[in-house]
């Protein structure tokens, strides 16, 4: 018998959590072994408790889902992390592999689904869930390039917020920056998007569907 695969999972909301926590250690072969709300919490719970795989949401308090990836594998060039999101834009799964996750589902998929994502992941591999693999290729083959593709994870967070209507002295210290270096990052974002407001900023945004309108 070998050891059931050993789970971190953040998720800022609680039932959420306790109900995928349920579905996955009815299988015998994974555990839960520590949960998180927050970006800051799950970098400790990683040092804390060294899980096999972690099942990271993106949409976070603090600093955030992508971020929170980026440390941990900074941290741990081997962490394995499965990007767990409502986000179902492909540009929120090439940022979270571009972050170093090993693995992207949606929430919307079904529950076996995240169980056999986990289990790849846990064994080395890569998983995608097959309709946005198929819509990644999709994009690729007509060269349908993202205008984001070209932003850092960080940018690309700190766009989300700016889209979402933050102003940088909100976003300062939910990402733990000052808000001069907000500032500069939302000056790089704009002149990377080649637009001139936070207005046609968030209409981009709305444009690609990263955010609702």
């Amino acid at each position: 018998m070998h050891a059931p695969t050993r789970i971190l999972l953040v998720d800022d909301h609680a039932v959420v959590r306790t109900g995928f926590k349920t579905l996955l250690e009815n299988q015998p072969d994974l555990r839960v072994v520590c949960e998180a709300d927050s970006g800051e919490q799950a970098c400790r719970q990683f040092v804390d408790h060294a899980p096999d795989v972690v099942i990271m949401d993106l949409s976070l308090p603090g600093i955030g889902g992508l971020e929170a990836i980026r440390r941990i594998v900074s941290r741990e060039a081997g962490a394995r992390v499965l990007a767990f999101s409502m986000h179902e834009d492909t540009i929120f799964v090439e940022q979270a592999l571009q972050a170093g996750a090993r693995g992207y589902i949606g929430k919307s998929s079904a529950p076996v689904d995240l169980v056999e994502a986990v289990r790849q992941i846990a064994n080395g591999n890569i998983y995608i869930d097959a309709e946005m693999a198929q819509r990644i290729a999709f994009q690729k083959t007509k060269g349908a390039d993202s205008p984001f593709q070209g932003l850092s994870t960080r940018e690309f967070e700190i766009f989300c917020l700016l889209a979402e209507g933050l102003s940088v002295n909100e976003i300062s210290p939910r990402l733990s920056l000052s808000s001069k270096t907000v500032a500069n990052y939302a000056t790089q974002i704009k002149a990377k998007l080649e637009v001139g407001t936070t207005a046609e900023l968030a209409r981009l945004a709305i444009r690609h569907g990263i955010v609702a309108a």
